[in-house]
């Protein structure tokens, strides 16, 4: 698709690049909509608190790849919701782990005729064509999470998010300091390209040994058994890296079901994840600030419409991400994380 053909004829001022500021958790947040189980949509009532925007009511649609039980896009959407509050926005979410399904959710919005678009790109070449129809019918379409990697060439106007190559270097890293010597990464989700770009990430930077261990998110008994299964092949392994808070307190059991001596380090928070790194369950954790993208992903599209602001201009992402949390810092994040905001 011609990004420029489909998105910058319709600016409607020069490109600003705008700083968006994520200071809406407070408001009593909005009823969202969804097409795969959400609340229903509720509109005026006690959610218009002050602050909230007197422009024109506008329904965008935020469209990801969650999967069933995973927190973390709770933390995603609740971002979205307090941006949605905050901007006069009805906001419509809907999800399918299925790159195909999830494809047929934004056709459903571009069909519904919605005034933006919020996606993930987790599996990028599924979306192309979906993306494409959003622009062609004047649908302004932004990134957020998966997809830093694409959202250019896929033609969508901003993208907020982790550069997970980065993060996964950065991991390496840390894995380096803690003094890991043998690592397993375990890939929740086969063909996610930011769960593989964080592993490969790791691979690069960590002068230990490691390999990916693929399981199942979607079935986390399955989850438990593969990684117990794993360490009891491999005593030498003596860290776990999952991908996400829910797999890593699974991880904890599967250590402790093997015998092994395995630390367990996770990218990603919940507030239960939190608490196992107060408690030294969890070595540590990197945070991708999931409140920010979903807040700053609804907030470009209410900019764009109602001024015609790029962030980052329309040419660079803006990244919410790494930063890790440990022990030392982690006080400091857990009162967010209670509230479910980080």
């Amino acid at each position: 698709m011609d990004r420029s053909a489909h998105f910058r004829s319709r600016r409607l001022a020069p490109v600003v690049a705008v700083a968006a500021v994520a200071a809406a958790a407070a408001l009593t947040l909005a009823g969202c909509s969804s097409g795969s189980g959400g609340k229903k949509a509720e509109e005026g009532g006690s959610g218009a608190a002050a602050g909230k925007a007197n422009t024109p009511r506008m329904t965008v649609a935020l469209v990801t790849h969650q999967s069933p039980g995973d927190t973390f896009w709770d933390i995603v959407r609740k971002g979205a919701e307090a941006a949605a509050a905050k901007d006069n926005i009805k906001l419509v979410y809907s999800h399918d782990p299925d790159a195909g399904r999830q494809a047929g959710l934004v056709q459903n919005a571009v069909d519904q005729k919605v005034d933006g678009i919020a996606v993930t790109l987790a599996k990028p070449d599924a979306m192309k064509d979906v993306v494409g129809k959003a622009g062609a019918a004047g649908i302004p379409v932004v990134g957020l999470n998966s997809g830093l990697s694409d959202w250019k060439k896929l033609g969508l106007l901003q993208f907020f998010g982790q550069d997970e190559t980065v993060a996964g270097e950065a991991f390496g890293r840390k894995l380096n300091e803690v003094g890991a010597e043998k690592a397993v990464c375990v890939i929740q989700e086969q063909g996610n390209i930011g769960l593989t770009q964080r592993c490969d990430g790791l691979r690069k930077t960590f002068s230990g040994t490691t390999e990916n261990l693929y399981v199942n998110g979607a079935d986390m008994p399955s989850v438990k058994s593969t990684i117990t299964a794993k360490l009891k092949q491999d005593k030498s392994i003596d860290h776990v890296v999952t991908l996400g808070a829910p797999f890593a307190l699974t991880a904890v059991q599967s250590v402790d079901d093997a015998g092994s001596k395995a630390r367990i380090a996770t990218f990603d928070l919940n507030k239960n994840l939190t608490a196992a790194v107060k408690k030294g369950t969890i070595q540590f954790a990197v945070d991708q600030q999931p409140y920010l993208q979903g807040y700053l992903a609804i907030d470009s599209l209410w900019l764009y419409r109602t001024n015609g602001n790029y962030s980052g201009g329309g040419e660079q992402p803006v990244l919410t991400g790494p930063a890790f949390v440990d022990r030392s810092n982690v006080d400091k994040v857990a009162e967010f994380a209670a509230k479910g905001t980080r």
